[in-house]
């Protein structure tokens, strides 16, 4: 009996462990989002790209096409929102945050950008890994 009782209280404490990390996690994600919207309304792509892991690797979806690379999406970004009146002001929506590993995040939402002459938007999902401490963006669709 005893033994059952100590079995069960190390796992009840091993749940909540694990429940705290998925909440740690899901906060991380999101301030790399959050982040991300604070510097796209500032105008400043460069820190906008910081969410994206600077990597070869690095995936990008639109209806554009596909970009393999932190240098083709970063550049992509230049040339189509090369000023604030091209970049507006964004807002995400974060819908759900799929916990899909101690390292890796899937996060699922809206975007909208706010201009002078339309409201584009759609909807987007971006996988995180973590690397050397840091959440990353290692691929974006968006449409």
């Amino acid at each position: 009996m005893k033994k059952h009782m100590i079995l069960g209280i190390c796992l009840i404490m091993l749940l909540s462990l694990s429940s705290c990390g998925f909440r740690y996690r899901d906060k991380a994600v999101r301030e790399v989002l959050m982040e991300q919207q604070r510097a796209w309304n500032y105008g400043d792509i460069e820190r906008f790209m910081q969410g994206y892991l600077n990597s070869p690797e690095m995936i990008f979806v639109s209806p554009g096409g596909v970009r393999m690379g932190y240098e083709a999406t970063l550049n992509a970004y230049k040339k189509n929102y090369s000023d604030m009146n091209s970049m507006g002001t964004m807002e995400f929506d974060i819908q759900n945050v799929l916990n899909t590993g101690p390292r890796s995040a899937v996060v699922m939402g809206k975007w909208k950008l706010t201009r002078l002459r339309d409201t584009p938007q759609g909807h987007f999902m971006v996988v995180f890994r973590k690397r050397k401490g840091k959440w990353k963006i290692v691929a974006d669709q968006t449409f």
